[in-house]
């Protein structure tokens, strides 16, 4: 019979922790949250302090019993969790639910799942972090405090299955306020002109782009304009009259945070948030290779880019073995995360940086692999020496006229040896002729261009994330539910991979800007989400915030419902026939995500 308990989240979890502890522990995962705020009522006691009424979750009653079961016969209990907020909560309701003392050390972290990791953490069990665990329920009874006070006005006034929510309708306005902006901006045109020239033959052609006039730089607002300069060109003599050369570092990118391994793995594999999570669960929680499970990647939910000495040590060697010393930087870099970030916890890194994208490449399916390689990659090189780029400026006269040409060549490619840099892998050949000053060049040709002024671009999701993240709204965990929630809810479609509003992600956000401000003020929910950072802290009490927040709010919410008026939503007429009756399908909105429906309910019942 085994002495300890062990409590996780996941079976595959549990199974790489079992790969590591001996047959006197007994491994059980709680396939995520067992107890949680009810689902069909409010379950918050404003009056009684903003108590939650905790219930056990419909279909876990059986798994809990379970573990309750299996915890009276153990020696001790042990509850590891993932190591943050929601990881904490389900630690403090598991140790509530199966009377463990809140002062006993039952608690377990680490930060990665392999053997070592593992086992020192179990050599150091400390009591639960409850300043971690009142930051998860105050954001749990903020959110549901938004969620179900608005939502029922929402469904009164427009339409059932709507819900506003605290951080995700923050999400809904940046892209509404955004798609407002694309359709009030008011192209401006402008022309650009540049010399094609070359040295002494067809083969060192180079272009030069056009700067102004005696020193004064010039731009064009129309063709008459760019055609004035072009015949005063056409006879001009082009001498080289100024070579300017000099060097620029260009440093590392830090490892990964959760935030910007979205982003990057959203520009360069094209996987959404949803499906990186998914994939970064998987390679945290454990793989099999050559009959070892072992987690391949740390938590990939941080917001911190520290590293351990350890992971910095074993770097430096690898690298000085496979690139040679002259690939170390003079000092290893010292990267700061941003201000609020939990540096107890590190950045998505490899557990292993021995563990190479090639020797991993055939125990990981296609999409585990090449996010494996990003991963390593990026730590890798932010442990690497800068590049080093050779800068050419060439200023070219002609007449009273200027141009310049710009040449970027690699000195020493340091990090970039390994981990290519978008802007330089994708810019043409940059590299200049060799040229003198006083040098003779021939025209070869002008090329003036007509541009018109950009609209600002819809977002994407990495473009998406990474504006939460500089606005200090959501956190690692929350990101991709937010992405998730407000497309399931009608506000915002994804189209060609960036986002657009719908008429009923407008009208909603029109209705909280007059009534809920708050909700949707970036600043605002900014301030909240520091506000939670603090009471994790043990700075400031759980139930202060949201008395608070709720003070305001309450006043928002009475107005709002003598206030409102309801509002009629056109249905969306699609180009699909109902198979049924022949009319034209409608897109229409239900609790789970918008449906094709026909028209013609109730004669016609098609969806």
């Amino acid at each position: 019979m085994s002495k300890y308990l062990v409590i996780v989240e996941s079976p595959t979890k549990a199974r790489t922790i079992a790969k590591f502890l001996g047959k006197n522990y007994r491994i059980r995962a709680s396939m995520g949250h067992l107890i949680d705020l009810p689902k069909s009522q409010f379950g918050i006691d404003i009056e009684n302090n903003f108590q939650p009424k905790y219930i056990t979750i419909r279909g876990k009653g059986e798994i809990l019993s379970k573990i309750k079961a299996e915890g009276k016969k153990a020696e001790c209990v042990y509850l590891a969790a993932d190591p943050d907020r929601e990881g904490e909560a389900i630690c403090w309701h598991l140790g509530r639910a199966l009377g463990i003392n809140e002062n006993e050390n039952c608690r377990v972290e680490f930060n990665e799942i392999t053997k070592t990791a593992v086992k020192n953490a179990f050599k150091a069990p400390r009591k639960i972090d409850m300043n971690r665990v009142e930051a998860q329920q105050a954001r749990r009874v903020l959110d549901r405090l938004v969620g179900y006070k608005i939502s029922p006005l929402l469904w009164r006034k427009i339409k059932k299955g709507l819900s506003a929510g605290r951080v995700q309708s923050v999400a809904v306005r940046l892209i509404c306020d955004r798609e407002r902006e694309i359709e009030e901006f008011v192209p401006e045109e402008y022309w650009t002109l540049e010399a094609v020239l070359s040295s002494d033959d067809e083969e060192n052609k180079f272009t030069a782009k056009y700067y102004g006039k005696a020193g004064k730089k010039i731009s064009f607002a129309k063709e008459e304009e760019v055609n004035e300069v072009v015949a005063e060109l056409e006879n001009a003599t082009f001498l080289v009259s100024e070579i300017k050369k000099g060097q620029r570092r260009r440093n590392p990118f830090p490892p990964f945070t959760t935030s910007s391994l979205q982003q990057e793995a959203s520009k360069r594999l094209g996987l959404s948030t949803r499906k990186t999570m998914q994939l970064a669960q998987q390679l945290y929680e454990g793989i099999e290779l050559q009959g070892e499970r072992v987690g391949l990647i740390t938590y990939m939910r941080t917001d911190s880019v520290r590293i351990s000495a350890s992971a910095q040590k074993e770097a430096e060697e690898f690298i000085k073995q496979q690139y040679g010393k002259e690939y170390l930087p003079e000092k290893p870099w010292q990267y700061t995360s941003k201000r609020g970030a939990q540096e107890a916890h590190e950045a998505v890194r490899p557990t292993s940086i021995y563990r190479t994208p090639g020797s991993v490449k055939d125990y990981l399916k296609r999409d585990q692999f090449r996010l494996y390689k990003l991963i390593w990659s990026r730590f890798v090189a932010s442990q690497m020496a800068a590049a080093i780029m050779n800068r050419e400026t060439v200023i070219i006269s002609a007449n009273e006229h200027q141009f310049r040409a710009t040449g970027t060549t690699v000195a020493f490619p340091g990090f970039m040896a390994l981990y290519a840099v978008e802007e330089e892998k994708n810019d043409k050949e940059k590299k200049l002729p060799v040229l003198e000053k006083n040098q003779l060049l021939k025209l070869v040709s002008l090329k003036p261009e007509q541009h018109f002024t950009q609209p600002p671009p819809r977002y994407s999701e990495a473009s998406l994330v990474k504006t939460l993240e500089e606005s200090g709204i959501g956190r690692p965990s929350t990101y991709s539910p937010i992405i998730e929630t407000i497309q399931a809810r009608g506000y915002v479609t994804l189209e060609d991979k960036v986002f657009k509003p719908t008429e009923l992600g407008f009208i909603v956000l029109d209705l909280l800007k007059e009534f809920f401000q708050e909700i949707i003020d970036i600043e605002f929910t900014a301030q909240m989400e520091n506000q939670l950072d603090e009471v994790e802290r043990g700075k400031l009490e759980w139930t202060e915030v949201l008395k608070r927040f709720y003070a305001s709010f309450s006043k928002s919410l009475q107005k709002a419902e003598e206030e409102v008026e309801e509002v009629e939503i056109e249905p969306e007429v699609t180009k699909e026939t109902c198979p049924d009756c022949g009319r034209n399908l409608v897109i229409k909105y239900g609790r789970f995500g918008k449906f094709l429906a026909c028209p013609g309910f109730p004669n016609c019942r098609y969806t």
